[in-house]
């Protein structure tokens, strides 16, 4: 897993942004990085998007791998901490689980929950592997080039369908999109709070710069085998 190409979809390993968005894990750890978090993060894991029926039934939006993969780790909690919420799951219907909250009976209460979203301990998530990360604990990492220059944060995590990417802010709110592979994101190290990254058109100039050496290469290769 020293490529960091594509993204990983493991049944029960919640990828959280802390966000309102899927929470992912992505691959593309080298021998030596560290993955240390702080273990007092919540990770939010759903949202509760309306009702359905007359019983107490909630919609919830899955941001988990395997959507299912919500009810597995026990109760989960409100944004502020102070709530619980148990839930069993009855079904799915168009994208969104169909769920059974205790202690939430009837329609009125169930409406109450909309908008809700629903945290657990990043302590109760799983370590990710060797070459796997959670998109949670990538946000927010200083971003640098290779001497050490600063060139903002990683402001979020986008996968489009050929692999994921990042987006890096810089102070002015300047964005970039920096492909999540080995050669634009050499390191990553959580421990430290940063990412190496090769901006694309650093990329770019070193592809060209290797394709004119092989051509030349190329050339006098021909010269010395000419008559």
């Amino acid at each position: 897993m020293a490529e960091r190409d594509l993204p990983l979809t493991p049944t029960l390993s919640p990828k959280g942004r802390g966000r309102t968005r899927a929470p992912e894990l992505v691959e593309g750890a080298r021998e030596g990085e560290g993955a240390s978090v702080p273990q007092s993060a919540r990770i939010c894991l759903g949202v509760i998007t309306g009702l359905h029926g007359v019983k107490g039934l909630v919609r919830i939006k899955s941001f988990t791998a395997a959507p299912d993969a919500i009810a597995d780790y026990g109760a989960l909690e409100d944004e502020s901490g102070t709530r619980r919420f148990a839930l069993e799951l009855v079904g799915a219907a168009k994208g969104v689980l169909l769920a059974r909250i205790e202690g939430i009976a009837d329609r009125d209460a169930a409406e109450r929950l909309k908008g809700l979203r629903l945290y657990v301990s990043r302590a109760a998530l799983p370590e990710p592997e060797a070459g796997e990360f959670y998109e949670a604990d990538l946000i927010g990492l200083n971003a640098e080039l290779s001497d050490g220059t600063p060139m903002g944060r990683v402001k979020e995590v986008y996968d489009f369908g050929a692999g994921a990417s990042l987006e890096i802010a810089d102070d002015a709110g300047k964005t970039m999109l920096v492909p999540f592979t080995a050669a634009a994101v050499p390191l990553v190290d959580i421990a430290a709070g940063r990412v190496v990254i090769v901006p694309p058109e650093e990329m770019v100039a070193g592809t060209a710069e290797d394709e004119a050496d092989e051509e030349a290469a190329s050339e006098e290769a021909g010269e010395d085998d000419a008559p």
